[in-house]
C-alpha cells in the first residue's frame, strides 16, 4: 500500500515552513502560545526546537511536557484564508542533555535548517528540545482534513521516496 495522498502535502508543509505556534501550559494550567523556529530530524523522525531558559515556554514545557504545535501555510493576498494548509501536532517535549549524542544530533539537524543560529548554540542558557509526535490534525485545504496517528506523522518527516 502506498503513501496517503495527503502525506506528501504534509511533508511539503513541514519542510517549507520554518516557524510554528507552540502551545504550552503555564504553572497555573493556563494555555500559553509562542512562536518558535523548528527543524526536522529526519533520522529520528522528530521535530527540534532550540529554546532559551529565559523563555516562558521553556519553563512551561519542562513542567508539563505535553505540547501542541501549529504549522500553517502563509496567507496569499486575495485568497481565502479558511482553506490554508495547516497541521496541529500533538507531542511530548524532551530536553536533550547538553554534551550528549542526543544534543549533538539535534544541533546538526537544527543547524542544517538554521545555519545562521550557530553562535546561539554556544550560549549556556539554550537547550535543544525534541518533540516526540503523538498524532496530528491536518487540514490540507477546504474539505481535506484528517486526524493522523503518530506513525503517519513520522512518515511525513522522512524524505520523500521516489
Amino acid at each position: 500500500m502506498g503513501e496517503h495522498s495527503l502525506t506528501g502535502a504534509l511533508r511539503t508543509l513541514l519542510s517549507s515552513r520554518r516557524t510554528a505556534a507552540l502551545g504550552t501550559r503555564d504553572a497555573s494550567g493556563e494555555v500559553f502560545v509562542s512562536m518558535v523556529p523548528f527543524a526536522i530530524d529526519a533520522d529520528a523522525r522528530e521535530l527540534i526546537l532550540h529554546v532559551s531558559a529565559l523563555a516562558a515556554h521553556t519553563g512551561n514545557l519542562q513542567r508539563t511536557p505535553r505540547v501542541s504545535l501549529l504549522v500553517c501555510a502563509p496567507e496569499a493576498m486575495d485568497e481565502p484564508v479558511h482553506a490554508l494548509p495547516r497541521v496541529t501536532l500533538d507531542a511530548v517535549a524532551r530536553t536533550a542533555e547538553p554534551d550528549t549524542d542526543d544534543a549533538r544530533s539535534a544541533r546538526r539537524a537544527y543547524l542544517q535548517r538554521f545555519p545562521e543560529a550557530e553562535p546561539m548554540t554556544a550560549l549556556g542558557d539554550f537547550r535543544f528540545v525534541r518533540l516526540q509526535l503523538l498524532g496530528a490534525r491536518q487540514v490540507a485545504g477546504f474539505g481535506a482534513a484528517r486526524s493522523l496517528p503518530a506513525d503517519e506523522v513520522r512518515r511525513a518527516l522522512a524524505p520523500a521516496t521516489s
